[in-house]
């Protein structure tokens, strides 16, 4: 990774200065006018140049193939096993929300299924169920709040009882 705020960076972004850092962890910049000739200047920018650059190309071989642990925190790419586990997740999710679905169509009438998957499912409000089903809302409102009730009871005792599906 090229970091621009490093000691070659500096110096070498900068061709008019000798770029370079200080016991106080300041960067002093030496100029064509601190050296004696023009020659003398170009001889140690060369030279600080190519240590820098030696220095800083030290010890790359090990990094330039290596993520940081801050870019490996961000990065969105799929672990292995998660690879592995995520299509029989998802399976096992399926087969419950299966028996789930079955439990609760078994526990209600069809028109109570029907009503509640409107009501739920396709987020139509009691005036709309009824308005669908050539009924009055009353009885739209009751048949949900008596699902309600049936499915209130059956996950209490399943929770009651230790059951994981409900």
């Amino acid at each position: 990774m090229f970091d621009k705020h490093s000691d070659y960076a500096l110096n070498k972004l900068d061709p008019e200065a000798i770029v370079c850092p200080s016991a106080t962890g300041i960067h002093i910049r030496l100029t064509r006018e601190d050296f004696a000739s023009e020659e003398d200047f170009l001889y140690w920018k060369k030279l600080s140049d190519g240590d820098y650059k030696d220095i800083e190309s030290a010890g790359r071989g090990y990094y330039d193939y290596c993520i940081s642990l801050t870019e490996a925190r961000k990065s969105t790419s799929t672990s292995a096993e998660d690879a592995f586990l995520a299509p029989l997740i998802a399976a096992e999710q399926r087969e419950q929300r299966i028996a789930l679905l079955k439990k609760i169509k078994d526990a209600l009438t069809e028109t109570q299924y029907r009503r509640l998957w409107m009501y739920c499912v396709e987020e139509m409000n009691e005036a709309e169920i009824a308005q669908a089903e050539h009924v009055g809302q009353p009885r739209v409102c009751r048949s949900l709040c008596r699902a309600k009730i049936i499915l209130k009871k059956i996950f209490s005792e399943g929770s009651k009882t230790g059951d994981k599906n409900g």
